[in-house]
């Protein structure tokens, strides 16, 4: 069933219209209270039994079909709505639904975009008071950019199904491992969207068909790279084939023949550089395709401003930027600080960071020089209190963690405020290392988060047993009409 084919039922009697909380229902129907993380309508049985609802919106009267029943809940697909949401709107893509073969890239097109923004919001304030018992003094205004063309990375699944005669491109059906029948994704930039056809029709005139899994999408400012997986080498008429397509369509061919190590040029001789500008701060960013960058470009310069904004550094400030990366944060931060460390988990994203800062310090006027920067690579994954105070004394800290979370650095620091105060576990932790005295925490922290989850859980660390207030947390609608929740919290030091 797709969504625009979800029929509403006959019109209810006056008083289910009115539908109060308190109003018995029809047998069968459900109210819709809320919605989940992963974009379910929550409602619940008269027994008190919750049910998740796939393409449900919250304040619907709905009828729905179990699909899987455990004991306290069960999971169920959308059959009627009896009365819709007014927040309800028309997909813009026609391949979203809950019909089979219906496309997984995207949950949330069936609601209104500023629904959508106010509804991750509430899963970022929920996951901080249940998970972190953490309440942020200020909420920042959600920071939101276009709705549709914004997904500048992608990574494509390619599959020759041999019974069809035809080659499939993009992303997974929902609930499943085949590949979505994609003619348009309007998710993509329109050049890349009206690309789709005629890469189908590109890889099914190839000899390596079967054998070319994935294509990944890295679109700069002016530049768009596709990254071609095979496992097996190309031919010379499929590279042939590959550069034909690229003249035709104004795109640059990178092969993957193994792992990401092995990517390289099709056609290295005078290609352009793949690269993002941050025009506020006069920095451009080079990345290689397979570097991680934000998805979205608009979003990411409206973050990196916010971001610096709250941080607030001075020229007498030493800023620590933890899971640096590419130096996305670390470069504008340099032209605001006085000193600057990078941190990294990736040897190879250090080294372009640095690439990156000689770039940028050299196009530099004399009088606008960025900040002494140092990069260094370290798993921040095992941050002790001893590691952590070897970085030496830093005003200001970034943080910019993948899904997993900073968890281990937040831990340190809670360790070591506790071992000072002689609080939690203090009397089994280890000694605090010599000359620790000398050191001391950051006065403010900005926390850039791709997951309220472990976001909710570090806070709880820095507010609780860190010494740390929430000043404030918003979200950061990075992946519009997907549950995907970025946010940024900013905390900073207790009085002593």
């Amino acid at each position: 069933m797709s969504e625009q084919n979800v029929h509403p039922s006959p019109p209810p009697s006056p008083a289910t219209s009115e539908s109060p909380a308190d109003c018995p229902l029809p047998e069968g129907w459900l109210r819709v209270e809320s919605m989940d993380m992963d974009a379910q309508g929550v409602a619940h049985r008269p027994d008190g039994k919750v049910v998740f609802i796939d393409g449900a919106l919250p304040g619907e009267l709905v009828s729905a079909q179990t699909k899987r029943k455990k004991n306290n809940w069960e999971q169920a697909e959308l059959t009627a709505i009896h009365r819709p949401s007014s927040l309800r709107v028309r997909p813009g893509c026609p391949h979203f639904g809950l019909h089979t073969g219906a496309c997984g890239g995207c949950k949330m097109q069936h609601l209104h975009i500023s629904a959508q923004v106010a509804i991750k919001q509430r899963v970022l304030e929920d996951n901080l008071w249940h998970l972190g018992k953490v309440k942020a003094e200020t909420i920042l205004r959600p920071i939101e950019g276009p709705a549709w063309g914004y997904r500048y990375r992608a990574r494509l699944a390619v599959r020759h199904v041999i019974k069809k005669g035809e080659v499939l491109i993009g992303f997974h059906e929902r609930k499943s491992r085949y590949i979505a029948d994609m003619q348009t994704c309007k998710v993509l930039p329109p050049h890349v969207d009206a690309m789709l056809v005629p890469l189908r029709g590109l890889i099914a005139s190839m000899e390596a068909r079967d054998t070319c899994p994935q294509i990944e999408l890295a679109c700069g400012d002016t530049v768009t790279a596709l990254v071609l997986r095979h496992l097996e080498p190309l031919s010379e008429a499929d590279k042939t084939r590959l550069r034909d397509f690229a003249a035709q369509h104004g795109v640059q061919w990178w092969l993957q023949p193994k792992g990401p190590d092995t990517v390289h040029l099709l056609d290295p001789e005078g290609a352009a550089q793949l690269a993002y500008r941050l025009p506020e701060f006069d920095i451009t960013m080079p990345f290689k395709p397979t570097d991680f960058t934000q998805v979205n470009p608009h979003i990411n310069q409206v973050l990196v401003t916010r971001a610096l904004r709250l941080l607030a550094a001075q020229k007498t400030d030493r800023v620590i930027d933890w899971f640096c990366g590419l130096g996305n944060f670390t470069l504008p931060i340099a032209t605001q600080a006085g000193q600057v460390l990078g941190i990294e988990g990736s040897e190879a994203l250090v080294a372009r960071s640095r690439e990156n800062y000689g770039i940028n310090n050299a196009q530099m006027p004399a009088n606008q020089a960025l900040a002494a920067t140092e990069f260094v690579a370290r798993n921040l994954f095992n941050m002790t209190p001893e590691l952590l105070m070897a970085d030496g004394v830093a005003d200001k800290w970034l943080v910019d963690p993948p899904r997993e979370g900073a968890f281990a650095l937040s831990k340190a620091l809670a360790d070591i405020h506790q071992a000072r105060i002689g609080g939690i576990g203090a009397e089994d932790a280890p000694p605090l290392p010599a000359g620790h005295e000398g050191w001391q925490p950051p006065q403010r922290i900005v926390y850039v988060s791709c997951n309220p989850a472990t976001l909710a859980r570090d806070a709880g660390l820095l507010v609780h047993q860190a010494g740390y207030r929430c000043v404030a947390a918003g979200v950061v609608n990075m992946f519009p009409h997907t549950a995907h929740v970025e946010s940024m919290a900013v905390f900073e030091r207790s009085p002593a």
